[in-house]
């Protein structure tokens, strides 16, 4: 018998992204049309992102007002829409597996986009600029090699080259994007920090994945990580063999993201051998390692071990805090912080790590936002995309602004900076805007 109202966890089945009826047009239109139809009678997601609202559109606006009469050539604009935050599957549909309908949405959509990559359906697609823009080793080092300039010419005030660069790769004016650094985080790291032999985690041993964004983009998270573990006793190394595979994941090449995971989980496989737990400092890249990778990659031996010896750097601090108890030296913060939930650390299913982190600050108030931001990885800048990604991120930057808090931080560096522009939005004065709760911690510690 079955069970409704997601009574039971959800599971998620491995996605057979090797078969040929995965990318077989005529299969993925008969499951786009019974999965939309689902959602058509249910309509609990109206709120999360932009697929929902366009889809139930799509049907309202149709000559009979159901999918019957909705031509599938339109469905490529829904598809377009999710930015694989795993809110619906995670938190409102109640149709998931177990459940009968077997409904996954997220990966209904990694389908259709692994299709449209792959020709077998002519969609809206993944455009020259935005295939480049998923090429994030490749652009980090670039750039950092000419991080000045390229800083300079991506920054927000400068009107010229924002125009031109909306103009030549579909970036819209407006939207914030990355800094690069001259010198990465796993540069940074190869001097050891002296432990401190008296806190209660003393001898615990960690390699930190550097992720792409740390390591080219905010490598003060990782120093903040560094020295936070260092003065819990905790020694740490860096590593980092490639991205995570996130950027190629949205657009649907699975191919990339497998290679991704191949190599990376190779090269962690004899960190975990010598004891050392991984921690990712970034949830979208903690989440493709704990929970993405595994089904797309279900025999292999050493993707299941990371998966199973990966934490958030968030997660890994609350479970030292629990186990050993954290080193002292922690002192209150010049005001309240507001905490943005974001969408890929909740779907780590692990609870709000991030706030019981922040917690740990003695004499802190903290406030937890759980809306999306809006920003959805390099959706959220495009051009076609910016002004909706910040009309979805509007109830969690107007929940951000709140009076008493002096900080703003999200788990993820991009929501941080897009909330940042919401609220900027919104008020005059906007809180400070920090790109992870690590390094409130950090500034906590004195460090």
């Amino acid at each position: 018998m079955s069970k409704e109202g997601s009574l039971e966890a959800p599971t998620r089945h491995p996605i057979p992204w090797t078969e040929p009826d995965f990318l077989d047009p005529g299969k993925i239109d008969a499951e786009v049309r019974r999965v939309f139809d689902i959602c058509h009678g249910c309509r609990r997601c109206f709120n999360l992102c932009d697929s929902f609202p366009r889809l139930f559109d799509l049907i309202d606006d149709s000559p009979s007002g159901e999918l019957d009469t909705v031509h599938s050539n339109a469905f490529a604009d829904v598809v377009d829409a999710c930015t694989f935050c795993d809110m619906c599957y995670m938190t409102k549909c109640p149709y998931v597996p177990p459940h009968e309908f077997n409904l996954d949405f997220p990966h209904l959509m990694l389908r259709y986009r692994a299709a449209e990559r792959a020709g077998t359906i002519q969609g809206g697609g993944v455009g020259f600029q935005r295939k480049q823009l998923s090429k994030t080793d490749r652009n980090g080092k670039w750039a950092g090699k000419v991080a000045g300039l390229a800083n300079w010419a991506t920054a927000e005030g400068n009107f010229g080259m924002r125009n031109m660069l909306e103009d030549v790769a579909g970036i819209h004016r407006d939207a914030a994007l990355p800094k690069f650094n001259s010198e990465t985080f796993l540069d940074s790291a190869k001097t050891a920090l002296p432990l401190n032999a008296k806190a209660p985690s003393h001898g615990r041993k960690a390699v930190i994945y550097a992720t792409c964004f740390a390591n080219f983009n905010e490598p003060a998270m990782g120093a903040a990580a560094r020295s936070v573990l260092a003065h819990n006793g905790v020694e740490t190394a860096v590593a980092y063999p490639s991205c995570c595979g996130m950027p190629s994941w949205e657009q649907g090449d699975l191919e990339q993201v497998a290679a991704n995971a191949r190599k990376v989980a190779g090269e962690m496989a004899d960190w975990i051998d010598q004891g050392y737990a991984v921690i990712a400092l970034v949830p979208s890249c903690a989440l493709m390692l704990k929970s993405e990778w595994p089904l797309l990659l279900p025999g292999d031996e050493a993707v299941r071990r990371l998966s199973e010896n990966t934490y958030d750097i968030t997660e890994y601090m609350v479970s030292l805090a629990k186990e050993d108890g954290l080193a002292d030296g922690l002192t209150p913060l010049s005001g309240g912080v507001t905490l943005h939930l974001a969408c890929h650390a909740r779907a780590q299913n692990m609870g709000a790590k991030g706030a019981e982190m922040l917690r740990l600050i003695p004499d802190t108030e903290v406030t937890v936002v759980e809306r999306c931001s809006g920003h959805g990885g390099a959706w959220g800048i495009m051009k076609e995309n910016f002004d909706v990604a910040l009309k979805v991120g509007k109830p969690a930057a107007r929940q951000a602004l709140k009076p008493d808090s002096q900080w703003v931080v999200s788990e993820c560096p991009l929501a941080a900076d897009h909330l940042r522009q919401g609220m900027e939005r919104l008020a005059d004065n906007v809180p400070q805007t920090v790109p992870h709760p690590i390094i409130l911690l950090a500034q906590a510690y004195g460090l």
